[in-house]
């Protein structure tokens, strides 16, 4: 039998039976279109991430009492017992650095905003260093100025706001010169900032930056500092956190042996972080497809065994006529691979569907352009292992077939 008639035959006996050949595609179907949307989702947020961390510049750093994320109890509990960073930590750190361009400090609370009635929630209230806008990739405001260090000096009661309080307080009136409340204090608005969207569904532009002492005569000086500093040059950019190492290591009157209890991140180090987290996420989840493909594959071979024992007639009456063993080993095992291919083939542009709806919902829940690519190795992959699936899958029912004595199968027909 030619291989083109085995395939015809096998068409044929899938058209047949419509009920059983879509089950079995579903089964792959399913596997197939998790891996792939598993990996788009995957390398989108990657991507995403990226671009987050390109914003904190390429030549900027960020010395913090404790890492951005802390992903176990155990590693919770050791950064609490933490030093915080203070003030004389910042100047310390200002003058050492002589290889930055730029030291500043921010620090951050949360607490609710008011404009007459008007209250808007969970706003991050930050005491800035005049200078923090321009640590990183500058963030522009729209409208006003910025914190000048006149208004360091003095503690002026004056704040930069996102565009979430221009939505909330002012919606088309002009927000510059007028009044917020924050926690009883008035504050007059000099600045509004770009709009920077969401990250993870959180606002990036929910906020007040308020100038630095303006902020400790609120909330005291017990809050931890964060400082921000920028290398000259990309050349300097490793000697210059070494310069804040040495630093703080020798505040800290740490010994050589003794690890740092400070933590000094990049754009690099955070990414890294990032990947370390979501790397068990992503192998768990690809565990999870691929026993679902695994489970197509049994779907198939069960399948295909009931195939058998139905057409048990068919294939003594095919074996009567001349058929050879070979010939209904090949139409089995090309019917399985058919199933699992077009299975396959359909679970391709399942996870296309879905990983562009899913890229579009998280695009809206962060304001930003997300998308999930599907590439070409992974539907290469993906096609080419339910291919695989469906011949392993089928080899057994096919021998089974192949097997099967023409007299007695016409004699239990």
């Amino acid at each position: 039998m030619l291989f083109g008639e085995a395939v015809s035959i096998a068409l044929q006996s899938l058209r047949a039976n419509k009920l059983r050949s879509l089950l079995t595609v579903l089964g792959i179907l399913i596997g197939v279109s998790s891996v792939i949307a598993v990996v788009a989702i995957t390398e989108g947020l990657d991507a995403y991430m990226s671009d987050k961390v390109l914003e904190l510049g390429t030549k900027a750093f960020r010395l913090q009492s404790r890492p951005d994320i802390i992903n176990s109890h155990e590693m919770w509990l050791e950064m609490m017992k933490r030093k915080r960073l203070n003030m004389d930590d910042f100047e310390a750190v200002q003058k050492a650095c002589t290889l930055c361009s730029e030291v500043g400090a921010q620090v951050w609370t949360g607490t609710n905003v008011k404009r007459g009635r008007v209250i808007q929630k969970n706003v991050g209230v930050a005491g800035i260093t005049e200078n923090i806008a321009r640590i990183g990739t500058v963030r522009e405001l729209v409208a006003g100025r910025h914190i000048v260090q006149q208004d360091v000096t003095q503690a002026s009661m004056v704040g930069v706001i996102g565009t979430d309080l221009v939505d909330a307080f002012f919606g088309t009136m002009e927000p510059i010169g007028k009044e917020i409340d924050i926690d009883g204090h008035p504050i007059k608005v000099i600045g509004v900032a770009e709009k920077k969207g969401a990250v993870f569904g959180e606002s990036q532009d929910n906020f007040v930056w308020l100038p630095i002492s303006t902020f400790q005569k609120f909330y005291g000086t017990r809050r931890s500092f964060s400082i921000q500093a920028e290398a000259r040059t990309m050349d300097v950019f490793e000697a210059a956190q070494d310069q804040v190492r040495v630093t703080m290591r020798a505040r800290r009157h740490l010994t050589y042996n003794k690890p740092d209890n400070f933590n000094i991140e990049t754009g690099e180090t955070v990414m890294e972080l990032w990947q370390t987290m979501t790397r068990g996420i992503y192998v768990v989840t690809l565990v999870v497809t691929a026993i679902s493909l695994l489970v197509g594959g049994i779907v198939v071979m069960n399948i295909m065994l009931v195939s058998v024992t139905e057409r048990i007639k068919e294939i003594g009456v095919r074996k009567a006529l001349g058929a050879r063993r070979g010939d209904i080993l090949r139409q089995f095992l090309v019917e399985s691979v058919i199933l699992s291919a077009f299975g396959g083939v359909l679970g391709v542009l399942g996870a296309a569907a879905f990983s562009y709806m899913l890229a579009t919902v998280l695009g809206n829940m962060m304001s930003a352009n997300f998308s999930a690519p599907v590439r070409p190795w992974a539907v290469a992959l993906a096609i080419g292992v339910s291919s695989i699936v469906g011949l392993v899958a089928g080899i057994y029912p096919a021998n089974r077939a192949a097997k099967l004595d023409p007299v007695e199968a016409l004699r239990n027909e």
